[in-house]
């Protein structure tokens, strides 16, 4: 997916990112002296899914993001494969994540939001 990512002078890297669906802060992973910019990215969550405590239905079926204080909101529809890993289907993107717990009957399919400290999520820039 491409984003638009305007980098932050800090320690540990950030960026500011941009989507059609929303804007965050989050970690950056690709190189230090990189140029803001668009960028095709990938999204990692370092935080797994444990169903109603990070996770819950979401009231609007579309995708989305936005901060939430220190942490990040995520809306996509959550598929399980039923061996403790999941994915978001988060726009053009699928996000891997890693489920602790069970997931409540119907939640594969649903449209989910998933609050992550911001620090948890990261974006790594790849060439198409």
């Amino acid at each position: 997916m491409r984003a638009a990512v305007r980098l932050l002078r800090d320690a540990p890297p950030r960026a500011r990112v941009r989507t059609a669906w929303g804007r965050a802060v989050v970690r950056w992973c690709g190189p230090p002296g990189a140029a803001d910019g668009a960028y095709a990215v990938e999204w990692t969550v370092d935080e797994d899914v444990t169903w109603g405590r990070n996770t819950r239905p979401a009231a609007v079926p579309a995708p989305g993001l936005r901060p939430e204080g220190d942490r990040v909101v995520l809306r996509g529809r959550l598929h399980a494969d039923g061996d403790g890993t999941a994915w978001l289907a988060w726009g053009p993107a699928t996000v891997l994540l890693d489920v602790t717990g069970p997931l409540p009957d119907g939640a594969d399919g649903q449209w989910v939001e998933l609050r992550c400290p911001a620090a948890r999520v990261a974006l790594y820039p790849y060439d198409l």
